[in-house]
């Protein structure tokens, strides 16, 4: 393990020695691409050395089947923001805080929704339910990840593209994942245009892998909707106090410092 991912696995510790009984639930947001299953792998693998069990949750899981995000699209048009999955206002907040209290709760069996990207030429739709992630409690900690999780409202006078609006207000319902968070990692890109060149070669890993996936010239367009995101979002809620939070800077060549 990395010196940087060691720092990191002794944050998570320190976190759950304040903890009690229940899982420690650790948010961690960073931009697509930025390495942030490669970080979470990374600290669930080393769990073992040390006694402890954890899982991975992904807040692209909580999106909204196919046929909602169409209709999200239909009740804006010509939003860019809205046309396709990934901004706020595209997941299943519901589902996604369902999820978050049973894992937290620590008990039984938790059933852990599944988003297959790939899906309708890699626009993406829910997975059917039998193909939904198992996971058996008790463990320790919980990794809840997510490109815009821990991302909060700005004022609207603030945002320089209207269409910005809506994805902002819709930022509001997002606190009911938040408040189940216990600490969060917040990996920030040094400038927020690496995301296309990250997003693409993911996206050209997907189709190498076999699974049907975007064109280079459709994904290009896709993630130039999110720059303005990070342009106008980020870092962990305001609420988070300073030592239940760790920033992360990430470079080109995902070298984290």
């Amino acid at each position: 393990m990395s010196p940087l991912y060691a720092e990191v696995l002794a944050f998570c510790r320190a976190q759950l020695a304040r903890q009690s009984a229940r899982p420690l639930v650790i948010g961690i947001q960073g931009p697509q691409g930025a390495g942030k299953s490669t970080l979470t792998r990374a600290l669930l693998n080393a769990l073992p050395e040390h006694g402890l069990t954890g899982t991975t949750v992904s807040v692209d899981d909580f999106y909204m089947t196919r046929a909602g995000q169409l209709e999200v699209a239909a009740a804006h048009p010509g939003n860019p923001y809205l046309e396709h999955r990934g901004y706020p206002g595209t997941h299943d907040v519901a589902l996604g805080e369902a999820t978050l209290e049973t894992l937290k709760a620590g008990v039984g069996n938790v059933i852990v929704p599944v988003y297959d990207k790939s899906a309708h030429v890699g626009r993406g739709d829910r997975a059917p339910v039998e193909q939904w992630r198992h996971v058996s409690m008790p463990i320790n900690i919980v990794f809840v990840e997510g490109w815009m999780f821990g991302f909060t409202p700005v004022s609207e006078s603030s945002l320089a593209d209207p269409f910005l609006i809506e994805p902002n207000r819709a930022l509001a319902e997002y606190d009911r994942w938040y408040h189940h968070i216990d600490a969060w990692i917040v990996l920030r890109a040094l400038d927020p245009n690496y995301v296309l060149t990250w997003r693409v070669e993911a996206e050209e890993r997907m189709k190498a892998s076999g699974k049907p996936g975007l064109s280079r010239a459709d994904i290009e367009d896709y993630i130039r909707r999110f720059i303005p995101a990070y342009q106008t979002w980020g870092g962990a809620p305001a609420t988070v106090p300073p030592d239940r939070q760790m920033e992360i800077m990430v470079t080109l060549g995902r070298e984290m410092a």
